[in-house]
């Protein structure tokens, strides 16, 4: 029965593409789905109790099920949690190996705070629910599937096909990072925790579709301003925490200079088309002119935009003095920054220390698991390759690229010069993302269709 419902729901949401795409594999998506429930029931959150490993162990499973051999599937304990890297190798060794890469933890979810049990996957209304539905056990499990899906037919890669999957990307990266040191002579990387489609609100209809091929790089500088201080009924002129202060004050009011990358280029122009009138004119008219001031007031002053048109950097936390009745000895503050590509984070902090023009005001790169990244080439062979796997699966989605403004294990991948693009077939409603937040969920209907692009797009880059 939940099969019936899932692709009458595929089918009736998406009618308009049904004639122009192939067989949905009914059996793929259901192991997708079965994989998916079994892994959401493993609480692999960092701490007492995770069970990535557990996860590991149920992924090694499927991929053996499914034809892989069990010795070309390696799990690595590290800490508390574990890795896994699966090979199947192709016919041609001199060939760098195509790389698809995951991650097997989750955000914390108490259950008092949810709905349902967020470690029980339930299927009700065309959506799974659970902990990593979005982010990201199911497109996990979709993968394994696709691929168990292209041995059952027989396919035999050119190019070794590695897919991996990290233990600890939601917070210290040490797997991830680990990983990409061991792959870094890849070819090319596909996240599939990365890009996806958007569903329209009010028909459920695919809107458009975006591949990331760059992210923003994360940083951290804390603000440290020192003093003898003194007791409190005794002011002096100098006061740590009005100094501090001061400086937040400056930073608060800058803005760095708009730019734009050839990915941001096209990804904006194509992006306002998809926007409410007033910002897609300003996207527009940033596209023709970045130093356009109207566009950029516009596309500043709007949340959603302002970090896609350069660097921003905000305070985050500020902490400061010893006691309600002395003069404050140490201030300190947090200053949280989204690098644009292109730029070293100690470059920003240089040009932080400018803005504040107080030698009183020390600044120091706290940043921990982050490393500065550039964006992927936009190599024409993996655009081609998304191009014809989304045109086959909904015909006429527009389809063009992104740069996210949050990290992923892409990061490490790019750290090490490998090419790595964020190209998750999801396709999900703005007010059903849920991921990292309560009640976290992704329709079901996304599955067949995401299997049908897996077979087509792993098939071009491996051939």
């Amino acid at each position: 029965m939940r099969k019936i419902v899932c692709f009458a729901i595929f089918g009736a949401a998406l009618a308009s593409n049904a004639s122009a795409r192939p067989a949905a594999p009914v059996a793929a998506a259901d192991q997708a789905l079965s994989l998916a429930k079994q892994a959401i029931a493993l609480r692999s959150v960092r701490g007492p109790g995770n069970q990535t490993p557990e996860v590991a162990a149920l992924y090694k499973a499927a991929l053996v099920a499914g034809g892989m051999p069990a010795e070309a599937i390696e799990i690595v304990p590290v800490d508390d949690t574990a890795y896994l890297i699966g090979t199947w190798h192709g016919s041609d060794p001199t060939l760098k190996p195509l790389v698809i890469s995951g991650h097997m933890d989750v955000v914390e979810a108490k259950a008092a705070d949810w709905q349902r049990d967020p470690f029980t996957a339930v299927v009700e209304n065309g959506y799974l629910y659970g902990r990593g539905a979005t982010d990201m056990k199911l497109d996990g499990t979709i993968a394994i599937a696709a691929l168990n899906d292209l041995r059952r037919t027989g396919y035999k890669p050119r190019r070794t096909i590695i897919i991996e999957f990290s233990g600890d990307e939601e917070t210290v990266m040490k797997t991830s990072a680990l990983i990409a040191e061991r792959l870094k002579g890849a070819d090319l990387v596909l996240n599939i925790d990365g890009g996806g489609g958007v569903l329209d609100e009010a028909t459920g209809k695919p809107k458009y579709w975006s591949w990331q091929g760059a992210e923003k790089t994360y940083a951290d500088f804390q603000l440290t301003v020192t003093n003898p201080g003194g007791h409190s009924s005794m002011p002096r002129p100098i006061n740590a925490i009005v100094q501090l202060s001061r400086a937040l004050e400056k930073i608060g009011a800058y803005h760095f200079t708009p730019e734009l990358s050839p990915l941001t280029r096209e990804a904006l122009a194509k992006a306002a088309a998809f926007e409410e009138p007033a910002i897609g004119a300003a996207l527009r008219a940033f596209v023709a002119d970045p130093s356009d001031r109207a566009a950029i007031a516009t596309l500043t002053a709007n949340p959603a935009t302002v970090g896609k048109i350069g660097t921003t950097c905000v305070p985050t936390m500020v902490s400061g003095g010893h006691a309600e009745n002395a003069l404050p000895q140490r201030a300190t503050a947090n200053i949280n920054c989204r690098i644009f590509p292109g730029h070293k984070p100690a470059d920003i902090m240089a040009e932080l220390a400018t803005i504040v023009a107080d030698p009183a005001v020390v600044l120091t790169d706290v940043t921990e698991g982050s490393v500065a990244n550039d964006a992927s080439p936009m190599r024409p062979d993996f655009v081609a390759a998304v191009d014809r796997a989304m045109s086959k699966v909904y015909p006429g989605v527009p389809v063009f690229p992104a740069m996210a403004s949050g990290a992923s294990d892409n990061m490490w991948f790019r750290y090490n010069h490998v090419p790595a693009y964020g190209a998750s077939p999801t396709f999900i409603k703005p007010s059903d993302d849920f991921s990292h937040g309560l009640n976290e969920r992704t329709p079901i209907a996304t599955i067949a269709p995401a299997i049908l692009y897996y077979r087509s797009l792993v098939v071009d880059l491996s051939k």
